[in-house]
Order: structure tokens, then sequence, then C-alpha cells
């Protein structure tokens, strides 16, 4: 399988980086392909400007028309095609990243916004004319995992835990992001405690890595529900029938809800 694994700290020593570089060698050692964009190393430009699709400073960006053009022309700039390349040659991607402030930091976000343009990774359509996203797209067939550490201790992280459950804390990732694009997203891994981790915490959390790695291809992916998989009408609003108590972010998963 080809792995195409992004990181994003700015400390090679950090455990982030500890458990990037011991992951691609698991990785390798079952047989993988691994590629590897350390966003930090690369220093990565995460700003959108006009400058990325040779837009005239005179006249007013908009961005999603003008990254469309420039993506049809490939004149996009060559580090934006360079990650472009990377993603359709992948069979998995890994974004690695601490949490900060709920979120992934901004350069990684900055990577979204550069290197998944319209055209590229949304405004899409198939062969039936309609849009490809939530469950279809460029990712469709590929597998996603998010690997993420977080200072809290694991407890907080839990369904009533005070941070909220990791799996909504990332849903504009794993959900507006990866299954919007048609990845298999899978169950993200939370390395929880992080500034405070022992020997014995940082072997286990090495241990889960390389498990999560070893059933990349056969894990169960997060079951979201696809837009065109009939559980949405033509608003894009969950059909009456569907989840008929359900409100919010988990309404969109099948998982443990009454259909």
């Amino acid at each position: 399988m080809n792995i195409f694994w992004v990181v994003a700290h700015p400390e090679p020593r950090s455990l982030t980086g500890m458990l990037a570089r011991e992951g691609r060698g698991s990785a390798e050692e079952m047989g993988h392909h691994v590629r590897v964009s350390d966003l930090y190393a690369m220093r990565w430009d995460p700003v959108v400007t006009g400058d990325d699709y040779g837009h005239p400073a005179d006249e007013r960006l908009v961005v999603a028309d003008a990254s469309r053009r420039a993506y049809e022309r490939d004149g996009l700039p060559a580090d934006v095609r360079a990650e472009q390349e990377k993603l359709r040659w992948a069979d998995a991607v890994v974004l690695q990243f601490p949490l900060w402030w709920f979120g992934m930091p901004a350069i990684l976000k900055g990577w979204v916004d550069r290197v998944f343009v319209e055209g590229f990774a949304y405004g899409v359509r198939g062969p039936d004319g309609r849009t490809r996203r939530y469950g279809d797209g460029l990712l469709a067939g590929k597998r996603a995992l998010v690997v993420t550490t977080a200072g809290g201790p694991s407890p907080t992280f839990g369904p009533r835990g005070i941070n909220g459950s990791i799996e909504e804390l990332l849903f504009p990732l794993l959900h507006g992001v990866l299954f919007y694009v048609g990845a298999d997203v899978l169950p993200p891994m939370l390395v929880a405690g992080a500034d405070r981790l022992t020997r014995q915490d940082g072997e286990r959390a090495r241990a889960e890595l390389r498990d999560r790695l070893s059933r990349i291809g056969t894990q169960e992916p997060l079951p979201y529900r696809a837009q065109h998989g009939g559980d949405y009408d033509d608003r894009l609003v969950l059909r009456p029938h569907i989840a008929p108590t359900a409100q919010g972010l988990a309404a969109h998963s099948s998982c443990g809800i009454p259909s």
C-alpha cells in the first residue's frame, strides 16, 4: 500500500516527530511504501493568495474560480502540484499533528487550503452529473487516518469529558475535509496526556500506532452517511425517517443511532 504521511509539528524531537519517524519505519517494515511531507521542515507556505493562481493584483479575487482556472491550465505553483501528485499516488493518507486549540495547526489548515483546490478536491462532477462529495471524490477508495496528540488526560476527551469526544472535536477535518472528498475515514488515534507521558505511555503509543498501521487497509471506517446513499433529501437534509430523534453531528453517523 502507498501511504502519504503529512506531519505538522515545529519540533522534530517532539512526541509527534518521534511517532511519525517510528510509524514510517513500521509501515515500511510491513511492506508499505511511504512518502512524507513534513510541513515545518519544508517551510510550507500556508497562506492563500492570488499569486497561487497567477491572478492579476488589480482584479477582485474569487478564490474558488481562480483556483479552478489555474488547476485546469496546470498553472498552480510547483509546491502545490507536488502535494496533489502525492495524494493521487496514495492508497492511504495519514495526517499527524498536535491538537492546538481544538484543531489542527495553522500550517496544516493552510496545506488543505492551498492543495485542495476547486476542480481537484471539490466542485467535481461524476459521469452521472452529480457533484462528488461526502463519500465520493478525490480520495474515493482511499483510506485516511488522523493521529493527534493532546495535553489533556484521556478521560477529558471521552463522551462526557469536558473537552468533548475526539471524533466530535475533529469532525470538521474527519467529515468536512476527508470524508467530503471521499476517503474511508478511520477512527482517529489520540495520544492524550502528551505533556506528561511516561516511558511506558510512550511504548503504548508506539504499539498502538503499529497496530493501527497493521490494520490501515482493513479497519472499519467511521460510518458517516454518504450524500448519495439515500439518507438525504434534495436539500441535503436527513429524511424524516432517518434517525428521527438525532440532531447535531451524531446524526450524520449511522453508528448507534436508530434509523
